[in-house]
Parts: structure tokens; sequence; C-alpha cells
């Protein structure tokens, strides 16, 4: 049994949904006849991108997504009655969804609707949040949505429930530009249970991984620009950066980006894991719900914070292996004994103190910045879309990493130095405190920012390099996906016809 009114609500989309009108079956033919590009009677996956995006429809969830919940006969493709057939049944979906969202059954959603609704599935929003939401759908004006504006608005976004809607404007994407202590995102039960977040992160570990390496250069030099400061044969940047090839060849950029890219997953997993119990122990729950801005930002910064002290020994040992001159350790093993056994176990928690501090205010400013950026957004363009798109989000992601990272660096420079300060020959060991004072006093606060330069330079490509990669890496897991499923189907479908075989 459905809550009540359920068995209301399906009785009034049912007798909605008895006939299709044949303006509507009019205008699918048309739209079936613009997206069939190369005019053979069926659409693939290829062809409904470039149509819909083309009309100015293209979602942002998947367009595979829309194929295979229509390919009946699993060939990869939609014909015209496989296309029909989909759109009848999403409408009818959407139909139920909007019959429940109306409340007061007067044929329009209004701003209070939108909002109880969407506190139903665990996201609280205001009633100016839920105006923007309401205006990006309102074509007439009216301050409410009635079925044409909601069935246009979602006919190609595949989406199933109010907690799908929810989330349709909050996704964003993983982009990994070096420093990886953002706040993670926030997913629905759904997205869990389906695998979709381990998918996710995949994607984005891999990106993260050519990411890194595609800029490990300028990652090395920043390293050698943070621990020598003003040094004579090491302060210039293009003397450092000449000195490093001079020293041990071309190769000699690209070292320490093993054990840089090594770290990403364990990382990244495990901050995931301990912000999704984080998150049950705030709110008390099982699934958790979703969270505020302010309580993501303590929840992201606890979890970053159990991350890092779990893996920080392998950012000491990638600070090492950075600095190392030619044969200095044969490999990540070797870097790891020869510092056990010269300075003892905690030399793996050199520098621990700042990187953990600096989690905050990167945290912080990175989720507050990341935040307002696309609320702007959304204010400006609430008009158009709910949905800001991942160029948008990518956008504003990458302002809102650097303003994080600017603001942080003071803790992060003085980390590294600590990290080094055995490997650097006759460098003193000094506490954060006396180690901060004393850059100020040699170098003044500009002291502080050695190194920001190449960080800086690094951002672009890293976020243009990520995007990419993510963006083949999600493509292909869907594809992979599919493959699965279709080779399964195809085992299933051989034992049956076995058995049949020997039943006969």
């Amino acid at each position: 049994m459905g809550p009540p009114g359920w068995r209301w609500v399906w009785s009034r989309a049912w007798c909605q949904d008895a006939e299709v009108e044949p303006e509507r079956e009019r205008l699918w033919a048309e739209l079936f006849e613009e997206l069939d590009l190369n005019k053979d009677g069926r659409i693939d996956i290829a062809e409904l991108r470039t149509g819909l995006a083309a009309r100015g429809l293209l979602p942002n969830t998947s367009v595979e997504e829309i194929v295979r919940a229509g390919d009946t006969n699993q060939d990869g493709q939609l014909d015209f009655e496989e296309f029909t057939q989909y759109l009848r049944a999403h409408e009818k979906r959407l139909k139920l969804m909007f019959s429940s969202l109306d409340r007061n059954n007067d044929g329009q959603i209004d701003v209070g609707e939108i909002q109880l609704s969407l506190h139903a599935v665990g996201v609280d929003v205001t009633l100016e949040e839920a105006s923007k939401i309401l205006q990006s759908m309102d074509k007439d004006g009216t301050m409410t949505i009635d079925w044409v504006e909601w069935r246009d608005h979602f006919l190609f976004n595949p989406l199933h429930s109010m907690e799908d809607i929810a989330h349709y404007w909050k996704r964003s994407v993983i982009l990994d530009i070096g420093e990886h202590l953002t706040v993670p995102d926030e997913f629905s039960e759904k997205e869990r249970k389906s695998g979709f977040v381990w998918r996710q992160l995949m994607a984005g570990a891999m990106a993260g991984s050519v990411s890194r390496t595609g800029t490990a250069p300028l990652d090395r030099l920043k390293v050698f620009l943070q621990v020598h400061g003003q040094s004579s044969d090491k302060g210039s940047v293009w003397k450092g950066l000449k000195d490093m090839v001079k020293e041990g060849g071309l190769r000699a950029l690209w070292r320490g980006n093993g054990i840089n890219v090594l770290k990403i997953a364990p990382e990244t997993a495990i901050k995931f894991l301990a912000y999704e119990q984080i998150k049950r122990l705030m709110h008390g729950s099982k699934d958790g719900g979703s969270l505020k801005v302010q309580e993501r930002f303590i929840a992201g910064s606890l979890a970053g914070a159990t991350a890092q002290t779990i893996i920080y020994p392998m950012e000491v040992l990638k600070t090492r292996l950075t600095l190392r001159k030619t044969g200095q350790y044969s490999s990540v093993v070797d870097c790891a004994r020869q510092i056990l056994k010269k300075e003892g176990m905690q030399a793996f928690y050199k520098g621990y103190t700042p990187n953990i501090l600096g989690i905050i205010p990167y945290a912080g400013i990175d989720l507050a910045v990341y935040e307002t950026l696309k609320n702007t957004w959304l204010q400006r363009h609430r008009g158009d879309s709910t949905d800001p798109g991942v160029l948008v989000l990518v956008g504003c992601g990458t302002v809102s990493s650097t303003c994080g990272q600017l603001a942080s660096y003071p803790l992060a420079l003085i980390r590294t130095r600590m990290q080094a300060q055995a490997s650097v020959k006759g460098a003193p060991q000094l506490s954060m405190l006396s180690l901060f004072r004393s850059i100020v006093a040699q170098e003044g606060v500009v002291g502080l920012y050695r190194g920001i330069a190449p960080n800086f330079l690094k951002v672009i490509p890293a976020v243009s390099i990520s995007y990419v990669v993510y963006e083949h890496m999600r493509f292909l897991s869907l594809s992979m996906r599919e493959i699965r499923r279709r080779y399964w189907r195809k085992e299933v479908a051989l034992l049956q016809d076995g058995r049949e075989t020997l039943l006969l």
C-alpha cells in the first residue's frame, strides 16, 4: 500500500494517460525525423546527443541512459516504436510525479509545494531557493508550473523520483588539480546502491592520475621552490628547472610522481567512507540524508583529516622522492627504509600539524566560494535551467579550489619544509612556529608563497586534462557496463534455449 492519496494520484494519472493526444504523436514523429540524422529509421546514441544538443534539449544526465531505457530489442538504437514507447512511459512517470507534487490538486505547482516536496526527500531549501527552481521551469511568468511546463522541462531527463529531481541540479564532477582536500560531493541513496558512486570515484581517480602525471614537472618545481626559497642554486624558477634537467635528465622532472599518483585511490576511498560515516553520526540515521553547507564543511574537514592522517606517510615519501638526487633512493621502499633507519618512525609524520590545520581554510573557502559561484549562476540563469551543466561546475570548482589553495598555501609550504628538513644539508630541525618566524624574518611574507607561481600555472592544464580523461572514463564505464549487461542477457537466453532443447 502507498501513502494516503496515492491511489487517487494513480487514478488521475491513468485517466490523463488513457489516450495520447494526436498532436503529441505528431510532434514525436517530427522530433524523431529530426533526430534521425542519417535517415535509416533508427536513432543511435551519437544521433540523439547531437540532435538534442542542436535543439537545446541536451540534458545533464546520460544520453546512454535514455537509449538503454527505450531499447527493448537490445540493438543499441531506438526505432520509431521504441522512441514513442519510451516517451509515452516517461510522460506517464512525469504525470505521477507532477500529481504527487500538486498537493492541493489545482493543476499547478507553487513554491510552497516544491519546498515541501524537497523536504520530504531530505533536501531543505529556503523559499527563495525554491523560487529559483520554479522560475527556471515557469515559461509563462505565473510563478506556478502547470503540467505542460513540467513535462517539457523534464521530457529528456530520465528521472524516476523526486529524489532524482532533488539531486538533478546539485550534481557536480570530481576533478583533481593536485591538492586533494576538497569536500566530497553529496550522493543519493539510489546512487550509492547502484554503484554510481564508485564509478564516479574511479573515473575521478583515473582523471587525477593522468592530470598529476601531465603536470608533474610544475609540481616538482613548486616543491623545490618551497624548500629552497631564496637559496642561490634553487631559488630561480628557470634555473631550478634547468638544474633539475641537468642533474637527472628529462625523467628527473617526474621524480615523486609515482607515489603522488599511488596515493589518490586510498585517499579518495578513505575520505568518502569517512564522510559517509560522519554524515550518519551527525544525522543519527542509517542513510544520513543530505547535509546543509555548514554541515558539509564540518563533515568534509573531518573526513579530509581522517584520510590525511592515514595516508600522511605517503605524503612524506612523495616530498623526499621529489627532492631526491640521482641514485639517492632505488625505490619507494628503499626511501621508506632509509627514513625509518636514520630518523625513526616519527619522521613519517613531520609537518602533520600544519597539514591538518591547512584543511580547515582550504575546505571552508573552497566550499563557500563554490556554492556562492554556483548560486550566482543559478540566479542569473534561473529562467533557463536549474542545472548549471558540467562546464559551469568545472569553472566554479577551479576558481573555488584556487581560492582555497591561496588561503592555505603558507601552511602547505611550512608542511613541505618540515617534511624535507632532514634531507636538506645543514638545515636546522625547526618546529612549525619557529619555521614560520624564520621564513618571515629572512624572506618576508612573500617567502610564505614561494612556489605559488608554478602551482597556479598547473591549474588550467590540470583541470583540462582531468576533465577530458574523466569524461572518457565515465563513458567507458557506462559502455563496459552495457556490454556486461548484454552479455549476461545473451547467456541467459542461451541457457533458456538449452533447457527448451533438452525438454524437446
